[in-house]
């Protein structure tokens, strides 16, 4: 297990403060200037977890309030809002400041039969073909700022293959499809409820990218500020995120200040794992905040 592997494990093994109180660590996630939103969501869905006994998470839906302080860390509130005969019903308030960063609802179920179908999986190429995520990093490192340069190549826990790769510092104008290769070796050795958390975590990774590229924008050209408005997941088959998976998104509507993606995330088999939509806010830099 490589160091970021373990650094993000420890992020998901929140603090027990009370019964239904915990608290988790803000620093060491994706993004050093504010808390990564996939790391807030991950943490908060482990503490609705550390609450619920003998089912797993089938969705969750968050709203991204404020943003998060990495320098201090995350208390979450859990509101045991219903336990029913297959259903588990949690709200998670993230707290830094006094002030709610994030509020989420997830729901747990049991495990049930029924009738089953799924879209086929988009065809790409092996994940092989495509550079990594750090060779991508290596290969655009002068054009960014000296005092910049050591966080660009930082090691990250999630290994990430860019199926359609722009230059983030020259993006053309493209289509909104945007898919990549991702997985965690380390989480090999996980249960399913941390398979989740990290599953999570990583499924805030490059989707608000997809409503940027029709535009010729990225988060470096200085052109745009975006953030996280909201999140919703919704899990269909069991998580093995040490194997590769693949995350096609696309951006049916931009417009307003904001930006409206969703992705399909399918184990390399074919198996739709999860689903995921998300509303951001994509705005000239001089908008209101």
């Amino acid at each position: 297990m490589t160091e970021a592997e373990r650094i993000l494990l420890d992020l998901l093994n929140i603090e027990r403060l009370e019964v239904d109180l915990f608290r988790g660590t803000g620093s060491g996630g994706e993004t050093p200037t504010r808390i990564f939103g996939g790391q807030v969501i991950a943490q908060a869905l482990a503490a609705a977890y550390r609450t619920v006994d003998d089912r797993l998470c089938h969705s969750l839906h968050a709203y991204f309030i404020r943003p998060g302080d990495p320098s201090i860390p995350v208390v979450y509130q859990v509101d045991r809002a219903r336990d029913g005969g297959s259903f588990t019903t949690r709200r998670v308030v993230a707290i830094q400041h006094g002030k709610q960063i994030l509020n989420m609802s997830a729901s747990f179920h049991v495990k049930d039969e029924g009738w089953s179908h799924q879209h086929p999986m988009p065809s790409s190429e092996s994940p092989e073909t495509h550079p990594s995520r750090s060779e991508l990093r290596y290969r655009y490192v002068d054009q960014v700022p000296e005092k910049m340069k050591k966080e660009l190549l930082r090691e990250r826990p999630i290994e990430v293959r860019e199926v359609d790769h722009l230059d983030p510092f020259r993006p053309e104008i493209s289509d909104d499809q945007n898919k990549i290769w991702f997985r965690m070796p380390g989480a090999a050795s996980t249960d399913p409820r941390t398979q989740h958390l990290i599953l999570a975590y990583a499924s805030d990774m490059s989707l608000m990218s997809s409503g940027m590229r029709p535009h010729g924008l990225s988060w470096f050209t200085g052109q745009v500020n975006a953030a996280s408005l909201d999140h919703a997941l919704w899990f269909h088959a069991p998580v093995r995120f040490e194997n590769w998976h693949l995350y096609a998104m696309e951006s049916p509507w931009t417009g307003q200040g904001r930006s409206f993606n969703r992705g399909s995330i399918y184990s390399e088999d074919g198996v739709l794992v999860a689903t995921v939509a998300q509303e951001g806010l994509m705005r000239r830099p001089n908008g209101r905040s």
